[in-house]
């Protein structure tokens, strides 16, 4: 028989393309949902409640979308606390209260649709303690959407405010109630173990979502979250900032039903001065007053929920660099039986005060990964940087990929003339390609300032990728600072997304006593760029020195290198410690003139303040850096423990979503049940009707050096979950086969197509094969010739 060669290669197309859009789907059940597709979920939801009918009352109806032209792709991302049902089967969508005539919706929603759920009661209180809230914000919400005999996962979606840190989520419904815990797994390695995204993590990173699997139409969510998140300091002024804007779409239907919302504050500056209230965005009122505290309270009825954040701003009043210590004794259940301090040096009212005089370089990353967004992102914060600079600071720049690029042979005053041929040699240079080498432009560096005279130097690394000898690196540097009374280089450093070691960031500017910070999101690179920078240029008060602490046993002090202090933030130091604290304690450092300055610290006991809570999210990311670079695994059973006895996120520990069904009976005693079994992702145990969802690893991770290697842009999702070996076998079969047929090139462009385009081309490819081979069957059978 004479079968054309087309019909061959298509139908082998056809088939393999069936394969790969079939591995390509499963595949994409495990990867995050990016921001982007959540809003246009939550869009898909909003246009999908149009069939929801509240009789009489008036229906809710979604907001006005912006034009198409101007409307952002993020446009509904939540930006207060929110539940949203999960939609997969379109034709559940109801009133559950007045079931209405509903046309039959042929198809599923892939992936699916996010209705925002109706909330009925908001209540909000913040603890503030010197530079850290804790916030707790407690909900009432009701699945509106849902036929009452049919069901649906519901999505809880928290937006954090800056430096946000989950801490817990306690969420009740009829006849069963959810509560997060931390647990630490032998088995668990890193990532290695994924379960689906639709149980929870972080969307982007101040947004953490968990999805409550399986509630009645018509049902209550009783919802509890609490985080803690960190209060701004710029120009002596304190900032708190918490995302308390709801839309729309969330006011119940119906004007009679009574709307209330509750906010409270809880003010402790520690600093023991005079609080002066700047702004706040709410009516609240004050009903406590202290020294170094306040307690304020709002509480309204409303036609509708706040459409603001909650802000709120202070100063403490003080005319000149001031501090002090604040001692625990630890609690009966803690693990560490050492005493507790928590250290603090406030710069006050600076503008007095000298700044250092300033020599720095910036070590800024060009590597093919920094492509596109960030790269231009990077330039526009690193020019804005050079403006800011004085005339008598003096500067260089260095590029690096695999190759060094220096602006400069030497320092170079930064003078309009040299600030121009700077940008003029920025945007000729600044061009991403090739690999990373961090060590060869950070030796060149700390050459280049080790002759600074009367003046502070600083090296200011921009990177977004990892490196094989970070521990070397990391090493090196530690030699070299020898602490002395001339100022050695400081190092501050900026990690950009996920592939790079951010603990190999924090250990380098630890021991350059310098400051670290991320841009874990590739949009706020030049916004975090531009604070760190300010945070660097401004320093005040140099070779800081604590005076007495020697004749404490087994003293721990985080960080162990005391960085400078700047006046864009105060300076925090915390540790525990054996024996007496000294009744006197004396700070000593270096002014900007050169000129010696020594500051009586205040001692007082800790009274409201947890100590501990406020302490324990530092010390656990100094702990892992040192566990990091030290390779210590007791030091990461120290991080585990710490993590579980607080309720902050380590790396050494995994949040699990424990459901408790207070209806089902126990039907084994404890003492017979099994060990907690895995099964798709999710722990199961029978003890007392409970069961354990596993969360994803909500660490930021160690880096991702073979990410580097290939240049992967941060934000890529590069690592695949384990599939079922049918998937890995269809893979492999699919390779094998195509290899004869087309270049590896086309696999892989196949590989990205979405599922539309991919049904379009698989129906194409199977069309055209099906005409080749009825070609074929005309010139056999109909024109009598043999094949």
């Amino acid at each position: 028989m004479r079968i054309c060669k087309i019909t061959v290669l298509l139908l082998l197309h056809s088939s393999s393309l069936l394969l790969f859009f079939t591995f390509q789907s499963v595949c994409s059940l495990f990867f995050s949902v990016m921001a982007e597709d959540f809003s246009k979920a939550v869009d898909d939801g909003l246009r999908l409640s149009k069939r929801i009918y509240f009789g009489k009352d008036r229906a809710v109806a979604p907001p006005k979308p912006p034009p198409s032209m101007v409307r952002s792709a993020t446009a509904f991302l939540p930006s207060a606390a929110m539940v949203y049902a999960v939609i997969c089967d379109p034709g559940i969508v109801d009133n559950p209260d007045i079931p209405s005539y509903q046309p039959h919706v042929h198809g599923r929603c892939d992936p699916p649709a996010l209705i925002p759920l109706q909330m009925y009661a908001i209540e909000m209180e913040v603890d503030c303690h010197h530079d850290t809230a804790f916030v707790t914000v407690s909900g009432t919400w009701r699945l509106h959407c849902i036929k009452g005999s049919r069901s649906c996962d519901c999505r809880v979606a928290i937006p954090m405010g800056l430096q946000g840190s989950i801490l817990g989520v306690e969420v009740s419904v009829p006849r069963k109630s959810y509560t997060t815990e931390l647990v630490v797994l032998e088995d668990d390695k890193g990532n290695q173990n994924f379960a689906p995204p639709q149980n929870g993590g972080f969307l982007i990173p101040n947004i953490f979502t968990l999805t409550i699997p399986q509630i009645d139409g018509g049902s209550n969510l009783s919802i509890k979250v609490r985080w803690s998140q960190k209060i701004a300091y710029s120009n002596g002024l304190f900032s708190l900032n918490v995302p308390f804007n709801f839309p729309d779409f969330v006011n119940p239907a119906g004007k009679k039903i009574p709307k209330r919302e509750k906010i409270r504050i809880n003010l402790d500056a520690v600093t023991g001065g005079e609080l002066l209230c700047k702004t706040i965005s709410h009516p609240m009122k004050q009903v406590r007053r202290h020294a170094g505290s306040m307690d304020f309270v709002y509480e309204s009825d409303v036609l509708a929920w706040s459409k603001v954040d909650f802000s709120f701003s202070y100063a403490v009043s003080s005319s000149h660099m001031t501090g002090g210590v604040v001692l625990e004794s630890a609690s009966a259940h803690d693990l560490d039986q050492r005493e507790m301090f928590y250290m603090y040096l406030s710069p006050g009212d600076i503008q007095s005060e000298k700044v250092f005089k300033k020599e720095i370089i910036f070590l800024i990353d060009i590597s093919g990964s920094m492509q596109g967004k960030l790269i231009e992102d990077t330039k526009s914060a690193l020019l804005t940087a050079l403006s800011k600079l004085n005339n008598h600071d003096s500067f260089n720049i260095i590029a690096f990929n695999g190759e060094t690029y220096l602006f400069s042979k030497s320092m170079e005053l930064a003078s309009e003339d040299a600030v121009e041929r700077a940008t003029e040699w920025i945007n000729v240079n600044f061009v991403a390609g090739g690999g990373t080498n961090i060590s060869r432009p950070l030796n060149t560096a700390i050459e280049m300032l080790s002759n600074a005279q009367n003046s502070v130097p600083i090296i200011f690394l921009v990177t977004d990728g990892t490196v094989e000898n970070e521990r070397q690196i990391c090493a090196m540097v530690k030699n070299r600072m020898i602490n002395g009374e001339s100022i050695c280089p400081r190092i501050y450093t900026l990690g950009i997304g996920l592939f790079c070691n951010h603990y190999f960031l924090r250990t380098l500017a630890m021991f350059g006593r310098g400051q670290y910070d991320a841009a874990s999101d590739v949009d706020l690179i030049e916004s975090r760029m531009l604070t760190l920078f300010d945070k660097a240029s401004s320093l005040v008060l140099a070779n800081i020195k604590v005076d007495s602490l020697d004749d404490l046993g087994e003293l721990e002090v985080y960080p162990s290198h005391i960085p400078d202090l700047s006046s864009e933030g105060p300076l925090i130091l915390s540790g525990r410690y054996r024996g007496n604290f000294p009744k006197t304690l004396k700070v000593e450092g270096i002014l900007a003139d050169f000129s010696n300055f020594v500051v009586d610290m205040k001692i007082q006991n800790a009274k409201d303040m947890p100590l501990q809570r406020v302490c324990a999210r530092d010390q656990i990311e100094h702990l892992t850096a040192q566990a990091w670079f030290l390779e210590n695994k007791q030091l990461e059973q120290k991080v585990a423990k710490l993590s579980l006895q607080t309720g902050f996120i380590s790396e050494y520990t995994r949040m699990v979503l424990l459901e408790t069904d207070h209806l089902k009976k126990v039907k084994e005693s404890a003492g017979t049940k099994e060990a907690s079994k895995k099964s798709n992702g999710r722990f199961e145990t029978g003890v007392q009707g409970q069961r354990m969802i596993l969360l994803p690893h909500l660490g930021i991770g160690f880096g991702n050096l073979s990410a580097t290697v290939e240049n992967t842009p941060p934000g890529y999702k590069s690592k695949l979950p384990e599939v079922p070996e049918i998937f890995k076998a269809a893979t492999n079969c699919c390779e094998t086969l195509l290899s004869y047929c087309c270049c590896m090139c086309c696999i892989q462009c196949c590989a990205r197509l979405n599922n539309q385009c991919a049904t379009a081309l698989t129906q194409l490819c199977i069309g055209l094969g099906c005409f080749g081979c009825i070609t074929c069957c005309s010139e056999i059978c109909c024109s009598g010739n043999e094949g």
